[in-house]
This record gives C-alpha cells, structure tokens and sequence, in this order.
C-alpha cells in the first residue's frame, strides 16, 4: 500500500534550494504532484516560482535537495527524465521561420518519436492545427501560436508538463479552449501538470491543491475553497492579494 502511494506522485521535491550569491532565490521548499493531478504555483514577480520551474526542468543546477520526477532521481538519470517532461511559456516561441509542421517534426526528432507522422496528426486533430500546418509560425496570431506550442509541448507525450503562463495574452474564447483541452488530456494520459499562473479563475478551475511562494518561500497550501476559507476571502485572486501583501509568512 505504501508502495502504491509513492508511485502515485510523479514529481516529489525535498528540501530544495537555489542561491545566486548571496541571494537566496529558493529556501528550502517541498512538495509532491500526483499522477492526473494540476498543482497550482502562484506567487508575485520575484518569489521563486520561474527559478522552480527551472531546477524542475534540469535548467538550473539545485543549490541543494532533491528532485525526482517518475520516481527517479533528477541528478543520476537526467537524460531519461528529460524524456518524460515538456514544458510551454508563450514568453519562448518557437522558430519563427519554420512552418507549425516543420517546428514539431523538429521537436519530434529530438525526442526521437516513434510513429512521429501518427502522432503530429493526433496532435493536429486535437488542437485544430490542420489550416496552420503548411503557415510559417512567425505569422500566426498569439492563439494560433499558442496551440502550436502545446502541440510540442506534448509532441513527446510526456508524463509531467510545466505550464508557464499557458493562457496568457490570449482572447477569452481561445483561453477557454486551452484551459479545456488541458483538463481533457490531463484526464485522458493521467499525468501530472505544473501550472504557474497569475489568471485565479484559471487556477480556481484547473487546480486541485495550490501552493503559494513568496520569497522563495512556500508560505501556504491546500485546496483553492480551502485557502479561501481559511483567510476569509470571497475568491483565490483575494486570498493571493492578502498573502502578496502581508509582511509575515503564514503557515
């Protein structure tokens, strides 16, 4: 039972840390992501969640703790959990130049994807890709770029996904697509997603557990009702002002 337990969560940090310096930009966090589960990590400009994510994404080198992602340790098997993780910030296009097609069949080859013409297709019938696939990418408008890069975000079919701002910039109608489609597929393939976002209604609807940083500090957690219960708010974008503006650490 207890082994059961463990395989569920996909992602498990320990004691975590990043210095620059003399700056301590992560200060000892911990915190687990369950298969078919989106955690929330929210937090104001400059609380440690981007330096997270990059320590999760084998981007940064840990100060110190450990991170293990499929029930494997970061450090001792970096190649293979690369392979199991993809990542989508609209703040990182992809090449410009290519068409949608050419990007994934790119991304595709890195990942060395079996069955890659199946699964770009799979992928285009999913996010409606078919009319941009043959269009350079440079000149797709921000949604159109948006599914694209979800398309190779998830080209790899990978078990754990970072979320940087997913909906960000984009019209009500193509936020709520992307929000739908990521409950759909998160559903389907049971894996875990990290979302970073300062959208609350989206972390409201996708999140089962949020964490909240600031200064590189978890200083709470829990369910959204539960969080906004417990600091006697009417929504989550409430109980994030509260705690962004307060001068102590809560609990």
């Amino acid at each position: 039972k207890s082994l059961k337990f463990w395989m569920t969560n996909l992602v498990e940090v320990k004691n975590l840390k990043k210095n620059y310096s003399s700056k301590e930009a992560v200060k000892n966090i911990s915190f687990n992501i369950k298969e078919n589960e989106i955690l929330g990590l929210l937090g104001p400009n400059g609380s440690g969640k981007t330096t997270t994510i990059g320590m999760l994404l084998g981007l940064l080198k840990p100060t110190a703790g450990e991170i293990k992602i499929d029930n494997m340790d970061f450090e001792k098997n970096r190649i293979e959990i690369l392979k199991k993780i993809n990542f989508i910030s609209p703040y990182i296009e992809l090449p410009k130049k290519l068409t949608v097609k050419q990007n994934l069949t790119v991304y595709g080859k890195l990942y060395n994807i079996e069955n890659l013409k199946e699964r770009i297709q799979y992928l285009t019938d999913q996010l409606r890709l078919g009319e941009l696939l043959d269009r350079v990418t440079g000149e797709l408008s921000s949604g159109q770029k948006n599914r694209a890069s979800l398309a190779k975000a998830l080209i790899n079919n990978p078990k754990v996904l970072f979320l940087d701002e997913p909906t960000a910039s984009l019209d009500p109608e193509i936020g709520d697509f992307v929000r739908s489609f990521l409950e759909s597929y998160k559903k389907r393939n049971k894996i875990s997603i990290l979302l970073a976002s300062h959208n609350m209604s989206e972390v409201s609807r996708l999140c089962k557990s949020v964490l909240m940083m600031k200064n590189g500090l978890i200083i709470d957690q829990g369910t959204p009702e539960f969080l906004i219960n417990k600091h006697g708010r009417k929504n989550l974008e409430e109980v994030f002002l509260k705690l962004s503006r307060s001068g102590n650490e809560s609990s």
